[in-house]
């Protein structure tokens, strides 16, 4: 496996404001005996596992503005989510919250898990496409109240429109086969909205860096700040590139896969992989936000298999 790392740059427990760790202990109601960072996803601030004075396990991560302007932001919405899900979902449950308006930690269960291996084994995917189908029917209808359509989302709407943007550009440091399917490419991701339109609380942010397996094989999805209304097939055209790049089936098997997407027009599924494509495409040309170093090397391999799979579904070689 050649893919990217997913991984940013953490802050250590110890290398938090004193005051924020006081406050973190003060919620937990124990002082923190040791911290183990976890190195997997892209958030510049803190993501670890903590054992407390009187035996509790809990995992936290902690940003502030200034590691990165936008992830404050990410971290509230998160909380939002996380903290209106009904029992029984295969998701973290949310312990508590410390926001002070610079610094905000989340703080959850600990779960007792591991990424999934790489490169991907076969029946820990089907073991996760088969938990995902049952998070998504679990959380249809939508069950947090006051959640955005994905597809009425500005920031969507605009991150889905990236090939038209390149279209108007001098193409540097796009491959003869985009160059040449600008348009085309074009025309397929302007279908991406009604095929995006469900009321289901979707993910939107697929990766094996998102999930953790247990002990006991059950697996749990993690990191929930993009969260919306949308379709499950999203979900998973959006995991599909990731998984791609990372030794796994292409796109066709994991909608194949799960039960509320197996039935899905393929037209639907080649403008979100398009919309998809574009966006990884776009935002790897781009230089690394603040705090995040590896997350345009891992949109461009994303991008890459993106694109390499709807060459092989239009014919277009």
């Amino acid at each position: 496996m050649t893919s990217p790392a997913a991984q940013g740059v953490r802050t250590h427990w110890d290398d938090l404001p004193g005051d924020v760790r006081a406050a973190i202990c003060a919620l937990l109601g124990a002082d923190v005996v040791a911290a183990e960072t976890q190195p997997q996803g892209f958030s510049p601030g803190l993501a670890a596992r903590l054992r407390l004075a009187d035996g509790q396990r809990v995992f936290v991560k902690a940003v502030s503005a200034s590691a990165n302007a936008e992830s404050p932001a990410m971290h509230r919405a998160e909380a939002r989510l996380t903290s209106a899900f009904p029992p029984g979902v295969p998701v973290p449950r949310l312990l508590d919250v410390h926001d002070d308006g610079d610094w905000v930690a989340l703080v959850y269960e600990d779960v007792a898990g591991r990424h999934p291996s790489m490169p991907w084994r076969m029946d820990e995917l089907e073991h996760v496409m088969d938990t995902l189908a049952r998070l998504h029917e679990m959380l249809t209808p939508c069950p947090v109240p006051d959640v955005g359509r994905v597809a009425d989302d500005p920031g969507f709407i605009f991150e889905f429109a990236s090939w038209s943007r390149l279209r108007g550009g001098p193409g540097d440091g796009l491959d003869g086969w985009t160059r040449a399917h600008l348009a085309e490419l074009a025309e397929l991701e302007s279908g991406w909205r009604p095929a995006a339109a469900g009321d289901t609380l979707i993910h939107v942010d697929l990766r094996a860096d998102n999930m953790l397996i247990r002990p006991d094989g059950d697996v749990v999805f993690v990191d929930w700040p993009w969260g919306a209304r949308g379709a499950p097939l999203l979900d998973v055209v959006a995991l599909a590139p990731s998984v791609a790049m990372q030794g796994g089936p292409d796109v066709d098997w994991l909608v194949a896969r799960h039960l509320a997407t197996r039935d899905a027009d393929p037209s639907a599924v080649n403008a979100l992989l398009a919309a998809l494509a574009g966006m990884f495409t776009y935002r790897a040309l781009e230089p690394p936000p603040p705090g995040l170093p590896t997350l345009r090397a891992f949109q461009d391999a994303q991008g890459r298999a993106a694109r390499r799979m709807l060459a092989e579904r239009l014919g277009n070689r």
